[in-house]
């Protein structure tokens, strides 16, 4: 079926949130509910939930969380090398009760707890979303100075580390200078963060563009282990949290986003930019359907099979 006649009913069930009994409930974030699995273990189970400007929309995408899961296993695999991950390398389903699998099955990964570090890592190899903006005001991304006459289809002459603190559920994530990281992590950490940032979006932009995708820019979450290392966590390089372009388009001199972009775009052209009133909206079934489209192309071209 072309995926212009798709239906959200062809795409089947939604699973808007999750509900075990086998476990205790940790916390519901934005799309991934948390479960306990006894004391140095967790479920994460990515639901179908769609969130923008860190507010979650009243409608699901169904089959969303089993791409975004799919699609981090794979970006974990490919990196291991690059910095360890949470990943317990066991099975999700062995830890829920019988009646509980469908529920799991293909949306959740078993993980190691890890203390969280209170930020997170951006990475941008363009300038786009709120760095445009800055940029635009201010020649700045984030404090940074950059070139003047940059234009949103043009690379950085490097990669920019540009961090964020944690917003509490409900609140925007606020960048913060480079300074205030070691502030809040120490100096020594702080660049360790950064340079494995740095290194984990290079080796994945490099990748990418074998298989036809531009990496814009993207967000990495670490926490530490019992050991104090460094760990890679929660999820990553998927376009719940990287901006993925087609690099053919982007070489004309337009931009095609395999990400959550029909959302921004709807929400913009409504007059939405933030606040309480977005949960309760209705998002008509055309920007649902968008944004399902643009994430499985994604997967499809970064994941699947050869070039």
């Amino acid at each position: 079926m072309n995926p212009s006649q798709l239906t959200l009913a062809d795409l089947g069930p939604a699973v808007k949130t999750t509900a075990l009994h086998s476990l205790p409930l940790i916390a519901r974030g934005k799309v991934r509910d948390l479960y306990a699995v006894g004391a140095e273990r967790m479920l994460m189970v990515a639901s179908d939930r769609l969130s923008a400007f860190d507010v979650v929309m009243k409608a699901p995408v169904p089959g969303k969380g089993r791409l975004l899961t799919r699609m981090a296993l794979f970006w974990f695999d490919l990196l291991r090398d690059v910095a360890p991950n949470h990943l317990s390398g066991e099975a999700p389903e062995s830890v829920v009760a019988a009646d509980e699998v469908d529920q799991v099955q293909g949306r959740a990964m078993l993980v190691k707890r890890l203390k969280p570090l209170p930020c997170e890592a951006v990475v941008r190899g363009y300038v786009a979303g709120s760095g445009w903006k800055e940029y635009l005001k201010s020649g700045t991304v984030c404090g940074i100075a950059l070139p003047p006459g940059l234009t949103s289809t043009q690379p950085l002459a490097a990669p920019i580390f540009t961090p964020a603190s944690k917003a509490a559920a409900g609140d925007h994530d606020e960048n913060i200078s480079f300074a205030q990281l070691e502030g809040i992590l120490g100096g020594a950490r702080a660049a360790e963060v950064r340079d494995t940032a740095l290194r984990l979006y290079k080796a994945a932009a490099k990748y990418a563009l074998t298989r036809g995708i531009v990496i814009a820019d993207t967000k990495f979450e670490f926490g530490l282990d019992e050991a104090g290392r460094l760990t890679l966590m929660d999820e990553v390089l998927t376009p719940d949290s990287s901006r993925f372009w087609l690099a053919g388009e982007l070489a004309a001199g337009r931009i095609h986003a395999l990400d959550k972009q029909p959302l921004r775009d709807w929400l913009a052209a409504s007059g939405v930019t933030g606040g309480a009133e977005q949960a309760a909206l209705d998002l008509p079934e055309a920007v649902l359907l968008g944004v399902h489209e643009r994430y499985a192309m994604a997967y499809r071209l970064l994941c699947e099979g050869p070039a």
